[in-house]
């Protein structure tokens, strides 16, 4: 047979268990949330609102005209809108899933639902009992980390998140002789995934989707039948090539525009150590200190099973801000500060201290799994058997490891070095993410060897004491001395015992070691009560004291609490903004913005001298500053060598009309060059470092710098003559134009940033070569007369990749279709055979 069916088995038993389990779920969800969701209050998270004023100028032009831009002037002078509005025509066939797959519940209610969801659907097809499904399902969408990115408000990583689990379920079941039906929900799974962007959580799941595929193939290999396992692969292969072709537009583009980021290449210019000195550059991807900046500490793991034991989070979202937390906000601190144990000074000192202590610059929070997830976990590791265990085990510790970053370095540097990929990502720590899967499901597939095997106690009494036991020590010994995790972050040890501090105020090094310690042991005291309760549940079920569906379900229950209540420490009722004041603060302009906006003038930048390196400029001006994780690499070398320094020159050439100085008040630049404008000379120069250099002693008006390689493209510039004009006549981010008057032609320079491909240039209908001076500008040879200029941003990329994704989001649907209906098919054909005697 090619395909099994996958219906085989389905019940209006089976149906209402899963009915069921959705109820669960979904009522979960809500409850967690409430009366927010009730409310209609919303979030305001900070990378939310970043993206929002980041695309606030493509969102404004879409509705007054209905196009979509791929260019915006927000932010950095201009730049690709492929991280920051990655939408396209293709997206809609099939983002209406999501939709529906969420129930139509509204945010956050539905991202919280749908990593249950797809959990639950995973563990079904590892063959567990939907009681069992469900305490997997809340263990996964309840683990702490995903409530802090909904705090934070990074949610293409959340969603993504969601998304993995089913994804996985499709190639356990196309592995388990489902071709058909597995590859197909494979496909729409890995879609919607990687439509959610983000791709290093994608290429983290990789990992265990590899792990997992060696596994079966083993197992093929032990019971011989490798044939059916290369059918399933390739039938996943062929499910993957859909699932990347789905999402060609956003996938290619970004792939296509990393090479000019930060992200995914280097700049040219030599880069300068801390003393002025030539270094040598790294081929590709980020720097290593970048790639490893939020690597976990060792001990800082044990937040898996005690969460606090690195002192938690250093700051919360609160109503559309961050508030720092500091150990005077901790319950002991304010016991300590009643009975009088310190003075208003060391009260002051311990204000400026944060809760977090571990070895991250900052977090959000910890990556807590459960304490009994921990324990069922660790039971699975003996009793789960079969090749497909030791690939869950083996993927991870391995992400555990790699999880260390700067910590295990010798790890990290070699798959910096020499595995595909891995040195476009930063921030080590978010592949716990795989733990954070692995867990939960070897934990349930531990619970279902226990619920079957009417001699499991017999034989595995022993791994069941040691697994909780373990844990429980641990637990123990930390809740009695706490100090083992240390007291102080090894960057804190280092500047205190630097500056003196702890021999100068001992009352304060006294009060920091006793909060933090009262952190960790009190987080230890919880962890170890959780398990005792476990343990009980499962002893209860060994004892025929309850049924496996009754323990499944308190032993979901105790999870949900446990993890409930930590969670409820990152997103809260406090994290909310009441729907009656949804506009956020950050976005109604101030007194400067409001004075600025009232120039009419066609096209501009501004400089916000305190708010450089902010998104919420760019609400409301384009601005030369401004925030994004993949801005130009270019743009950021002329950051570092040349704004950095106050460079006016550079300032006049990018059009910078207004200069904030404070919230209330700004400056008008009379040196603005303009939208464009004819030099008289430009001077050829033989590599970036040279181009760079020109523009320290620049005079953008009069003259330009330029690569050699572009001279060609360029040729020489020839000195204006008096009435000689350029002007620009429209504007649009992705289409522009100007009408240019000079009596012999020239060099015209505009103050539009370079980009290499995707622009393209006309003179009167006719294209013309673009070139790029002064490192970043855009220049053009134009004809002596009077001619229309325009660029215009399509590339055509863009739409050869869109194409490509209809045909392949329309094969998504046959496949789900055809898996739907070839069983039933089947069904009904059999049904129509005459019965024989």
């Amino acid at each position: 047979m090619l395909d099994k069916d996958l219906f085989a088995g389905v019940t209006l038993r089976s149906v209402l268990h899963v009915l069921t389990a959705v109820v669960i779920m979904a009522a979960i969800s809500w409850i967690y949330f409430y009366p927010a969701d009730v409310n209609g209050d919303v979030l305001q998270q900070t990378d939310v609102m970043q993206g929002t004023a980041n695309g606030q100028e493509i969102t404004a032009y879409q509705q007054q005209t209905g196009e979509i831009s791929r260019w915006t002037d927000a932010l950095f002078g201009g730049m690709p809108t492929f991280q920051i509005k990655p939408t396209y025509s293709s997206t809609p066939l099939f983002s209406w899933v999501g939709k529906v797959y969420s129930l139509g519940f509204p945010q956050p209610v539905s991202w919280i639902f749908i990593m249950m969801l797809g959990f639950f659907i995973m563990m079904l097809a590892f063959d567990v009992k939907w009681y069992l499904a469900v305490l997997g399902a809340i263990g996964y969408g309840f683990s702490s980390y995903f409530f802090i990115l909904i705090g934070a408000g990074h949610i293409w990583k959340l969603l993504t998140l969601a998304y993995i689990p089913p994804t996985i379920a499709g190639i356990v079941w196309c592995y388990r002789g489902h071709y058909l039906g597995g590859a197909a929900l494979a496909a729409l799974m890995a879609a919607l995934q990687l439509l959610s962007n983000h791709v290093q959580m994608t290429y983290y799941s990789l990992f265990l989707i590899a792990a997992i595929a060696i596994g079966f193939l083993i197992k093929a290999i032990l019971d011989k039948k490798v044939g059916r396992w290369c059918i399933a692969t390739g039938a996943l292969a062929v499910a993957a090539l859909l699932a990347v072709a789905a999402n060609a537009p956003s996938l290619y583009m970004s792939y296509k525009y990393a090479k000019e980021t930060i992200r995914g290449g280097h700049s040219e210019l030599t880069p300068l150590t801390e003393d002025g000195s030539l270094s040598k550059p790294t081929s590709s991807g980020l720097d290593k200190d970048y790639i490893t900046q939020w690597s976990y500490g060792k001990d800082e793991t044990f937040t898996l099973l005690i969460p606090n034991v690195k002192g938690g989070a250093t700051i919360r979202p609160e109503q559309g801000d961050n508030r720092f937390l500091s150990l005077i906000d901790t319950p002991k601190a304010q016991s300590m500060a009643e009975a009088g144990e310190m003075s208003g000074q060391d009260y002051q000192i311990l204000q400026q201290f944060p809760q977090y202590f571990g070895d991250q610059p900052m977090t959000n929070g910890p990556v807590y799994v459960g304490a009994i997830i921990c324990a069922l976990f660790l039971l699975g590791c003996v009793v789960v058997k079969g090749p497909v265990k030791w690939g869950l085990v083996a993927v991870t510790f391995f992400t555990l490891f790699l999880s260390w970053g700067h910590n295990m370095m010798w790890l990290t540097n070699w798959m910096i070095d020499y595995f595909p990929m891995y040195n476009k990502f930063r921030t080590p720590a978010s592949i716990l993410v795989i733990a954070e899967i692995t867990m939960p499901l070897l934990g349930v597939l531990a619970l279902k060897e226990m619920f079957t095997d009417p001699d499991f106690m017999t034989k595995n009494r022993g791994a069941l004491y040691a697994s909780f036991g373990f844990c429980a020590l641990v637990c123990i010994v930390t809740w009695l001395a706490p100090g083992i995790f240390g007291s102080y972050s090894a960057m804190e040890h280092e500047q205190l015992v630097a500056s003196g501090q702890i021999q100068q105020y001992p009352t304060v090094d006294a009060a920091i070691r006793a909060i933090r310690g009262s952190m960790v042991s009190g987080d230890a005291g919880r962890s170890l009560i959780v398990l005792v309760l476990g343990f009980a549940v499962i002893m209860a079920f060994a004892m025929n004291k309850v049924k496996a569906s009754v323990a499944s379900l308190a032993l979901a229950g105790i999870v949900l609490v446990d993890m409930y209540l930590v969670d409820k420490r990152y997103v809260n009722q406090d994290t909310f903004v009441s729907h009656f004041d949804a506009t956020p603060s950050s976005f109604t302009p101030r007194l400067v913005d409001q004075q600025i906006l009232q120039d009419t003038t066609l096209n501009y930048r501004v400089l916000d001298q305190q708010h450089f390196s902010e998104a919420m400029p760019s609400y409301f001006h384009k601005t030369i500053g401004g925030y994004h994780a993949a801005k130009l690499t270019r743009y950021n070398d002329l950051i570092e060598r040349q704004l950095s320094k106050g460079n006016m020159e550079v300032l006049n050439m990018l059009n910078t009309r207004y200069v904030i100085m404070t919230d209330s008040m700004a400056q008008l630049n009379p040196g603005a060059l303009g939208n464009a404008w004819f030099v008289d000379s430009v001077a050829y120069v033989a590599n970036a470092d040279a181009e760079m250099a020109g523009l320290d002693s620049i005079h953008a008006a009069q003259w330009a710098v330029a690569d050699v390689k572009f001279k060609e493209t360029l040729g020489n510039a020839t000195p204006k003559q008096t009435g000689d004009t350029i002007a620009q006549t429209a504007y649009a981010p992705n289409r522009l134009s100007y009408h240019s008057h000079s009596a012999q032609g020239g060099l015209a320079v505009f103050s539009e940033i370079y980009f290499p491909w995707g622009w393209k240039a006309t003179i009167d209908g006719k294209e013309a070569a673009i070139g790029r001076v002064n490192y970043v500008l855009r220049a053009l040879q134009v004809p002596a007369g009077d001619h229309n200029i325009e660029f215009v941003f399509d590339p055509q990329e863009v739409h050869t990749t869109d194409a490509l994704a209809r045909w392949a989001i329309i094969a998504i649907f046959l496949a789900l279709l055809a898996a739907i209906n070839v069983p039933l098919f089947k069904r009904l054909k059999a049904s129509r055979q005459p019965v024989t005697e």
